[in-house]
């Protein structure tokens, strides 16, 4: 077993400039017990969220340790030297991480194509090619506020965001140490400014972190100026040095301190706990005390148990873990056809630890210490940039298979949306249609599913923008008529995923149509908490605000027709007065409909189609492409009570029409996701965009 040495460092006092005594290695085996615990936190909140809901906490913990190690090994260096071979260091770091993370990128692209859908390969090349640009972590916070991009499918590289945090840092920390040792130096006082110069760092992404999670949540997760400070504080322990070494009876306290509150965090948060913020303070302080606990070797506490041989080889093999065991999580439910169940999961952990092993011995360990490459830095970063170019070429030959497939899928299903029975126009079950519940004559999403994509001729009026609302669209197809009716369509992403239908009926009535949308937002007159229970001010305070102005512009334009749908089901609201969620729609959702109507529109709202990833695995039509009747959910299961539909219904206004659809999602006991051989759903939560189209006639019924 190969281990990590860790050096004692910075043992002088702050008021003395003294360099450290060389030591030999250390191997510290509760650094390696932390991170068997952060890699296993990750793996079973992957594989059992509901169980381990904050597991993801172990990537916390292996920040500390990162900033402990690093920051040890430089100053170390900077002390003893006065100067760090930046060169040396990088070189080191990419024959270190590089080369496994880049076979299991390649590896992981080729499963991809054997086993995922087609629509899957477009997405997972680019966060590929993110990945191997260490930028992941900005992708997916640019994701984050792309609403439409909250319900994709996730990529096998979607957990290479936390590598590209710890990457950025290993790039920018040693220049920042050596910059603030060079600047002490000048002063006389070199370790009192490291110390006091990783503190203000800390200090202030710390703050950062604060305020960033509590008004940007979703992005904050993963930009790395909020992460900063995880890296920073074990960097600041690893510069205290021998000065935090603790008696054996305190370090034993401190540790099971420790120990507790990682664990604590690991059970106690959850995905709708605001973090990192001040939360991450938990797992951090945490991780510090573990490893402070353990700095006088001497007095190692929980040795027996941090020392066992299962768990150092977990921690021995912990990277090659981390890395394999996504893609196995991501790729496991396609190559079965089947969502895992628990057997499955133990079997992928089972799985996960052979190949880890091999990776570890014989791709990390081979990897430092490939000849070829030597002490040349020069050498390494040559094959660092053919690594890269290799696996972005996977990437494209992806990305390309995935243009080609599109475009063949497209001729199939324009072919199928001709026929007079092509999805929901075959329910109610009729002899003139036959089966309608037969497999679908393409089952995987593509572009030309999209619900939410633009149509010819329509276009975003900038004129219109008003505070809190980005887009105002138009689809002008009134032929120049001034006279031509106004109609408009606004609410969430559930009110967006009608818009094709929308759109096919202003095709035919010569409409003027207006629309816009605030996804993951109950366009409404109510106090908004947060999309599916997650606390979200900001987001908050934009829906309320973005609400009024929409509702403001249509109440001024006076538009004939109003089509309005939101997913009132999962969108939580909170105005203090302790009433049920449908109390208090059914109080506020009515507010902006009598405004519209009193203003001389009609309002329609569209009930929300049944629900689809909530009560079935939302790969269910691909897993079961020849036998989708597998998919059907029962009808009260599928499509529980809608505060939307009880709003509605609530009224007595010949203004305001309740337009309700379900007989062509379901029978009097199922609901399909397959219905006249066209795939009901998009994604986990909205329409197929050629399911949306053909709905239009049926919408029109209700005009």
């Amino acid at each position: 077993m190969s281990h990590s040495p860790v050096y004692e460092t910075v043992a002088a006092t702050a008021h003395t400039l003294k360099r450290p005594r060389r030591r030999p290695a250390v191997f510290r085996a509760d650094i390696q017990a932390l991170r068997a615990v952060a890699v296993g936190l990750v793996v079973l909140n992957h594989l059992w969220a509901n169980r381990m809901p904050g597991g993801f906490i172990g990537v916390d913990v292996f920040f500390v340790i990162s900033g402990f190690l690093i920051t040890t090994h430089l100053v170390k260096e900077v002390t003893a030297t006065s100067k760090i071979d930046l060169a040396r260091f990088y070189s080191r770091r990419i024959k270190r991480l590089l080369p496994a993370a880049f076979v299991v990128l390649a590896v992981s692209s080729l499963a991809v194509y054997l086993w995922l859908p087609y629509a899957q390969w477009g997405p997972t090349a680019r966060e590929t090619l993110m990945s191997v640009l260490y930028v992941e972590n900005w992708s997916l916070a640019a994701q984050s506020i792309d609403y439409s991009a909250l319900n994709n499918e996730a990529t096998i590289a979607q957990h290479y965001w936390s590598l590209s945090v710890e990457e950025q840092f290993y790039f920018i920390w040693p220049i920042l140490l050596f910059g603030i040792y060079f600047l002490g130096k000048k002063l006389g006082k070199p370790i009192l400014a490291l110390v006091l110069g990783t503190g203000l760092i800390a200090l202030g992404s710390l703050l950062f972190s604060i305020y960033f999670t509590a008004s940007n949540l979703s992005p904050a997760y993963f930009v790395t100026p909020v992460r900063v400070w995880e890296f920073a504080a074990g960097g600041l322990l690893a510069l205290l040095g021998s000065r935090v070494a603790l008696r054996s009876s305190s370090a034993r306290v401190v540790a099971a301190c420790g120990w507790l509150a990682i664990f604590s965090a690991a059970l106690i948060f959850s995905p709708a706990t605001q973090f990192p913020g001040w939360a991450a303070l938990l797992p951090v302080l945490g991780t510090v005390a573990v490893i402070a606990a353990g700095m006088n070797q001497t007095n190692a506490p929980l040795g027996l148990l941090v020392g066992w041989k299962p768990v150092q080889l977990t921690g021995d093999i912990s990277y090659s873990i981390y890395l394999w065991h996504w893609p196995l999580v991501v790729i496991a439910p396609f190559a079965l056809s089947t969502a895992l169940n628990s057997w499955q999961k133990i079997a992928i952990l089972l799985v996960c630890f052979p190949v880890a092993w091999l990776s570890k011995h014989f791709i990390e360990d081979k990897g430092k210490s490939w000849r070829i490459l030597g002490n040349r830095p020069r050498a390494t970063f040559a094959a660092m940039g053919i690594g890269i170019l290799a696996v972005a070429l996977i990437a494209g030959g992806l990305s390309l298979g995935s243009t080609l497939k599109q475009q063949q899928s497209l001729e199939v299903s324009q072919q199928l949306i001709q026929k007079p029975c092509a999805g929901p126009a075959a329910l109610p079950v009729s002899e003139q249609c036959g089966d309608p519940f037969g497999p679908a004559a393409e089952t995987v999403m593509g572009d030309s599913n999209k619900y939410y994509a633009s149509a010819p001729g329509c276009a975003v009026d900038p004129g219109r923008k008003r505070p809190g609302v980005d887009v105002v669209g138009l689809c002008d197809y009134s032929e120049g008529n001034k006279d031509a009716e106004a109609v408009w369509l606004t609410g969430d992403s559930h009110a967006e995923q009608w818009k094709l239908a929308v759109i096919q009926l202003a095709k035919v009535n010569k409409w003027r149509l207006s629309y816009a949308m605030l996804g993951g937002c109950p366009m409404a007159d109510v106090h908004f908490k947060g999309y599916r229970g997650k606390a979200d001010k900001k987001a908050s305070e934009a829906c309320m605000s973005g609400s009024q102005s929409i509702a403001k512009i249509i109440e001024e334009e006076q538009p004939s027709k109003v089509f309005y749908s939101i997913f009132a089901r999962e969108q939580q609201l909170d105005d203090g007065s302790q009433r049920s969620q449908e109390e208090q729609y059914v109080t506020g959702l009515p507010k902006f409909w009598l405004r519209w109507a009193s203003a001389g529109s009609t309002v329609f709202v569209l009930a929300d189609p049944p629900l689809n990833g909530s009560v079935r695995d939302r790969n269910c039509v691909t897993s079961n492409p020849q036998d989708p009747l597998r998919c059907a959910v029962d009808r009260e299961v599928a499509q529980p009570a809608d505060p939307l539909v009880a709003a509605a219904k609530s009224l007595d206004s010949s203004r305001i029409k309740l337009v309700d659809l379900t007989e062509h999602f379901c029978d009097q006991q199922l609901c399909y996701a397959v219905v006249g051989g066209v795939p009901v759903y998009y994604d986990a939560d909205h329409l197929n965009g050629e399911f949306s189209t053909l709905m239009a006639p049926l919408i029109a019924r209700h005009l």
